[in-house]
């Protein structure tokens, strides 16, 4: 095993067996060190002294013995053995009292060196900490307690708000005279504005999308209307179309972005906090206040979530005459861009965005919002959460109530009851109506007969309700649920004499059914069920996993699965990435090492026995969360604080469960919470 091979740590390792504290440069031995301490011949004691010459000679035959069982214990690694009995040699040869001057000198002058090192690098490794200490206090001393300041008006959501608006992508810039697009054979120089398009496609040459014929057709059409006259008379197929050459200019483009110097992607990230500190921030209320999207989406080809019937069309560029800017009457209005002008600028202060336009793909509104971490949006998590907590004192009558409208004379409160009971059993979102240009993705209210099975015994199971529909995002949710037996016949009465794609539920609304809860309890809709079954999962498991006496990977390992049981209630679900083989190899080759080198090291076992617990626990965490996506539900659907409160009482860090965006998103949530907050 080469010893690039092993695992960080090892060369430690090594040392503390041979005993020695230098790298493998302080282990060459001296020409006059080979005799393991004797004296060179003629010396004035071996002549005076020929008993203490066959002590010592006996001594290295027990020390050749030694070594040689060693070596035969090294079995595989004899390299890593033949380091340790070197060092072991040496640091014997420097315990002698015999050395002569100069070995004394050499090792008096290379352990000063090493101590110097050393003692640099810890100040080093201090002074960084002790920065980041104090950047760390800086950034909690400017921090905007407002959770502290009592709550907003449910109207009014500020005061004053100033900001420099949105930032605009830069124009277009056309390709070289030497890269060229083909149709039908023969180069053809395209107007700008066709050949910025073009650039589009090209770029996803590569993209499974660009081989789908929904992506083709829509396009192909787009792309026409934005062609000169001329241009459309002479592109009549896309089939006959060639953009290789300028996909390959753009393959190369991105291989020079990666092997830039370090110097030059300096400049580049010197240039994005520019743009950060001009563009990123607002004064809300006084208080500077960052802002979530700031830079405008520049044009581009739509893609959409699964099967979607708009992918491949056109984004456009989004000009300032399409822009409402919205900031307080006393502000600094923002600037348009030089030679433009703003769609309208207004001051309402009832609502929480910066600025607004409308994207041409479905022609609905889009915003300009603060960042998460920001008063507004903590403000509506922290609402969100206490609703979905007060749902706990309501859940047992409504649940009482849904299962006596299981047996009503009406049909629609039996679907009405069926339905309420999915969304609180099984975490269903609602579902919305669709129109015809959006993607075939249900909810609850949404599905269809086509969308369930119904099997009087399956597995082992009675009443079983098989579900296979795509959800949210064109996420497949796939799912055999034993339920109660008077929901059984409700559905099979709701199928009835029905086609498979007839709505399941088809005398009720999702607008219904939340007004139904809203009447149950004031601000109580499905989403709040969602949220208020996901954070009560997460305490229950975290009660349940988490005992004393556990290691903090073993802590974080629980949490995880806690999370992970939200998120397969909740069907988070993501694919496999693509490096996670490698990942997991590159891993499982970690631990392969580290238990040879425990095996090899008797005196590190303790050690790296630790470490190799901590290796598998990541293992064990990967493999378990290969197809799960935690995010949503940590961000959307956990209550903060009983992730806080967990992290408190169990003496785990926040950090290790939130990174620096999500505390800054909960802070409210880290400061309010002690460690006996339940959910």
């Amino acid at each position: 095993m080469k010893q690039s091979d092993r695992p960080s740590g090892v060369s430690s390792a090594v040392q503390c067996e041979a005993g020695g504290g230098g790298t493998h440069e302080d282990v060459k031995v001296d020409p006059d060190e080979r005799n393991d301490g004797q004296q060179k011949p003629g010396s004035p004691e071996i002549n005076n002294n020929k008993e203490k010459t066959r002590s010592k000679s006996s001594k290295q035959r027990h020390n050749h013995k030694e070594r040689t069982a060693d070596v035969k214990l090294c079995g595989e690694d004899e390299n890593l053995c033949e380091s340790v009995q070197v060092k072991k040699r040496r640091v014997k040869d420097e315990e002698s009292p015999e050395k002569h001057d100069k070995n004394q000198s050499s090792g008096r002058k290379r352990k000063k060196t090493s101590s110097e090192h050393e003692k640099a690098e810890k100040n080093k490794k201090t002074k960084k900490d002790g920065d980041q200490e104090k950047k760390k206090k800086a950034e909690e001393s400017d921090k905007w307690k407002w959770w502290e300041e009592g709550k907003s008006s449910d109207t009014q959501k500020w005061s004053s708000l100033e900001h420099k608006g949105p930032y605009f992508p830069p124009e277009y810039e056309p390709l070289p005279d030497n890269i060229c697009f083909y149709y039908d054979g023969q180069p053809m120089k395209l107007s700008p504005a066709t050949e910025e398009i073009v650039t589009f496609y090209a770029k996803m040459l590569d993209h499974e999308y660009t081989s789908k014929e929904v992506f083709q057709n829509n396009f192909f059409s787009d792309w026409k209307e934005e062609m000169t006259k001329e241009e459309r008379k002479l592109i009549k197929m896309l089939s006959k179309c060639d953009f290789s050459q300028i996909h390959k200019y753009f393959v190369e483009k991105s291989e020079e972005r990666k092997n830039m110097t370090k110097e030059e992607k300096q400049v580049l990230k010197e240039e994005a906090s520019r743009l950060m500190e001009e563009y990123g921030f607002c004064l809300l209320d006084g208080h500077r206040e960052k802002i979530g999207n700031f830079k405008l989406e520049p044009p581009g080809l739509f893609r959409g979530r699964g099967e979607h019937p708009k992918m491949g069309k056109l984004k456009k560029r989004i000009q300032p005459e399409d822009v409402t800017i919205n900031c307080s009457q006393d502000s600094k209005i923002p600037a348009p861009p030089a030679g433009h002008h703003w769609k309208r600028v207004q001051h309402d202060n009832t609502v929480t965005w910066l600025a607004s336009w409308l994207e041409n793909i479905h022609g609905r509104p889009k915003y300009i919002m603060l960042n998460p971490s920001s008063k507004l949006k903590g403000e509506k998590d922290w609402q969100k959460y206490e609703t979905a907590r007060r749902l706990k004192m309501k859940v047992d009558s409504i649940r009482k109530q849904y299962r006596r409208d299981w047996t009503s004379r009406e049909m629609k409160s039996r679907q009405r009851g069926v339905a309420i009971y999915f969304i609180d059993k099984l975490a269903l979102r609602a579902g919305n109506e669709k129109d015809d240009e959006s993607a075939d993705t249900v909810g609850c209210c949404s599905l269809r007969v086509e969308h369930i099975t119904l099997h009087r015994r399956l597995d082992g199971q009675e009443h079983v309700v098989e579900f296979d529909f795509l959800g949210k995002d064109s996420i497949r949710y796939y799912n055999k649920v034993p339920v109660e037996k008077q929901v059984f016949k409700n559905l099979k009465l709701f199928i009835k004499h029905k086609d498979p794609e007839d709505d399941l539920f088809d005398r009720i609304t999702t607008v219904k059914l939340n007004k139904t809860l809203n009447e149950c309890m004031p601000g109580l809709t499905a989403k709040v069920f969602r949220t208020f079954n996901a954070s009560t999962t997460l305490q229950d498991q975290l009660n349940k996993l988490t005992t004393g006496g556990m290691t903090v990977e073993e802590k974080i390992l629980s949490y995880n699965r806690a999370n992970r049981a939200v998120a397969i209630l909740c069907n988070h679900q993501r694919a496999a990435p693509k490096t996670f083989e490698k990942s997991m190899q590159l891993l499982q080759e970690k631990v392969r090492h580290t238990i040879i080198i425990i095996i090899i090291i008797l005196k590190a076992v303790q050690r790296l026995s630790e470490q190799l617990k901590k290796l598998q626990l990541q293992e064990t965490d990967r493999e378990e969360n290969k197809v799960i996506a935690l995010g949503t539900s940590k961000l959307n659907y956990l209550d903060p604080r009983i992730s806080v409160a967990w992290c408190k009482k169990h003496q785990v860090p926040v950090e290790k469960i939130y990174n620096k965006t999500q505390r800054d998103k909960f802070a409210w949530a880290i400061d309010m919470t002690d460690e006996n907050f339940q959910f």
